[in-house]
């Protein structure tokens, strides 16, 4: 899956869909893309902040507000199908909030799915037809 499909996919398709899985490329992709946005956003707010206009400043940080309240049910969402992937509830999501511990998130994140259809759908990589050797 490429850049463009998985936010394409995230954004349009599955936009608030907690049921079935993510492959890790989705996922991934679409954090990216994200964090794209987030820096591009953010610098762009710093600026306005910078230039002196408070209501520059102003309008700039409502727009990355509603920027970040727009993409967090889509990254959520493809967040807890990549949980599903590697057999795990999203509730485990929960984990990422205690600190150093929640890395063991990323270390899921990372981890390849269950191979063949789990309890939270079939294998994302058998619906495309081939297995590939992400």
């Amino acid at each position: 899956m490429d850049f463009t499909t998985a936010v394409r996919t995230v954004l349009k398709e599955r936009f608030a869909d907690f049921q079935g899985r993510a492959r890790r490329s989705e996922f991934w992709w679409f954090y990216l893309f994200v964090m794209i946005v987030f820096i591009a956003l953010y610098a762009v707010v710093m600026a306005l902040a910078f230039s002196g206009s408070g209501l520059l400043a102003a309008i700039g940080g409502i727009a990355f507000l509603v920027v970040v309240l727009g993409l967090f049910i889509p990254y959520l969402a493809v967040a807890v199908r990549r949980m599903h992937d590697t057999g795990r509830s999203g509730w485990f999501l929960l984990i990422g909030m205690i600190p150093l511990v929640g890395l063991i998130v990323l270390f899921w994140f990372v981890q390849r799915g269950t191979v063949g259809p789990n309890e939270f759908g079939e294998d994302p990589y058998d619906a495309a037809g081939a297995v590939p050797a992400e």
